[in-house]
């Protein structure tokens, strides 16, 4: 429920509106003479209100919990012994199934100076912030800062990234990473590669002072406001598994087996607090292995035999799933490498503006077979080619299957049919 009230589906309406934004100042270059478009002001008050407006619209699950007599208690729980819960609100709840699925929280890391006095924003504040930053200092180059550090500066903001590694997308292959850091760069988003945050002084949302160092040499960073985005923290220590015997690791996630079971038999942990992939659509997928388990037809967990789809929701978006070449490189994992630039292969990015022309697509193709081992594209509306991928994928299906399929012209999808064609001759 999380994601759909106060994380995914909030922060992309808020990136739709900053796209509409930076769409609206270039409306001159789909024919429309709109005088002073060019200066258009953001107005951050009408994002949020548009934002509440929409997750209030949304029922989620609620017809299916009336329609069941799922009852919803409201409170904190925490385990007494295995199969007891005591919630804050009195009631102490008995049951022989219990599913831990506490989600996880952005970490402010207590370590640096300042920081946490400073009350730095995360993707929660950010998402209810009706002030449009003089400078937002975005600390962490991974999904949740570059999304909004492209959004805040399409409102008009000045965006720095501060990236601590050499690269931000640290687990991207470096081709994907560069041509995403060109276009955001040349929409006016700084990124300082290989720096530390040290020391913070002031408020956000008022003035902040970073000291940050970069190859030893320390410079100061000042800004109106700080989005941490280096790194989530699960939210399992307040549940006292130790009562119930429940093991955990040394950064707090729950232990599971690949059919998500605890070492409590008939306790389950689902999603981020499992150590899942931190992504929505992987917890929603963890609660049907579950579900699969206690109807006894139990089917894996684990990354091997279930694919890891994701998208970068910036523009270019990337999409992503299987293995990337850096990954296939480390593992000793011989491919054909199959490329096509999206301007040339995808022509549907021709009718949506010179902005859609960037990026490119790639597969990686078994070398001694047709499988199809993974699927990285830097482009436009990328994510909506990921489901052909997969399914193709997740049947273990020649890339020809998809070379040889109808698709409708001009839809994005049919660039992959061109992609596939293209694919080096097996020399296995």
């Amino acid at each position: 429920m999380d994601a759909l009230r106060i994380a995914c589906l909030p922060a992309k309406s808020v990136i739709h509106a900053s796209t509409m934004a930076w769409e609206a100042r270039m409306t001159n270059q789909h024919g429309l003479a709109i005088p002073g478009a060019a200066d258009l002001k953001s107005d951050l008050s009408l994002v949020e209100k548009r934002k509440v407006l929409m997750v209030d619209n949304i029922n989620g699950f609620k017809d299916s919990f009336d329609k069941f007599n799922v009852e919803i208690l409201e409170g904190e729980g925490r385990f007494l012994e295995p199969k007891v819960i005591q919630v804050s609100n009195g009631r102490r709840l008995t049951a022989d199934t219990i599913i831990i699925s506490t989600g996880s929280r952005a970490f402010i890391d207590p370590s640096i100076p300042g920081l946490v006095a400073s009350s730095p924003m995360t993707h929660v504040e950010l998402l209810d912030n009706e002030v449009l930053p003089s400078h937002l200092i975005v600390i962490g180059g991974g999904y949740v800062g570059l999304e909004f550090a492209q959004a805040y500066c399409r409102f008009g903001a000045k965006v720095t990234v501060v990236q601590r590694q050499q690269q931000v997308l640290v687990k991207e292959d470096k081709d994907v990473v560069d041509a995403l850091v060109s276009v955001m760069e040349s929409e006016g988003v700084c990124f300082l590669m290989n720096t530390e945050v040290k020391s913070v002084e002031g408020k956000c949302g008022d003035i902040v002072t970073l000291t940050v160092e970069s190859n030893g040499k320390s410079t100061r960073l000042q800004g109106s406001h700080i989005l941490v985005s280096a790194g989530r923290l699960p939210n399992t220590e307040e549940l006292d598994l130790a009562k119930a015997g429940i093991k955990a690791t040394s950064s707090g996630h729950v232990v599971v087996n690949d059919q998500l079971q605890t070492v409590v038999d008939g306790v389950y942990a689902s999603g981020d607090c499992a150590n899942s992939p931190y992504f929505t659509h992987m917890g929603w997928d963890d609660h049907r292995v579950i579900l699969s388990h206690i109807l006894g037809h139990p089917r894996r967990a684990g990354t091997v035999g279930r694919l890891v789809p994701s998208v970068l929701f910036t523009s270019p978006e990337v999409a992503q799933v299987g293995l990337r070449e850096k990954e296939a490189k480390a593992a000793g994992i011989d491919y054909r490498l199959v490329t096509a630039p999206m301007a040339s292969t995808f022509l549907r990015t021709h009718t949506l503006g010179t902005h859609a022309l960037s990026g490119f697509a790639k597969a990686l193709v078994a070398k001694d077979s047709d499988k199809i081992l993974g699927f990285t594209a830097l482009g436009v509306n990328a994510g909506e080619l990921l489901a052909v991928i997969t399914l193709a994928m997740q049947q273990n299906l020649d890339y020809q299957v998809i070379e040889d399929l109808i698709i409708t012209h001009p839809t994005l999808n049919e660039g992959l049919a061109l992609l596939f064609m293209s694919v080096p001759p097996s020399t296995g």
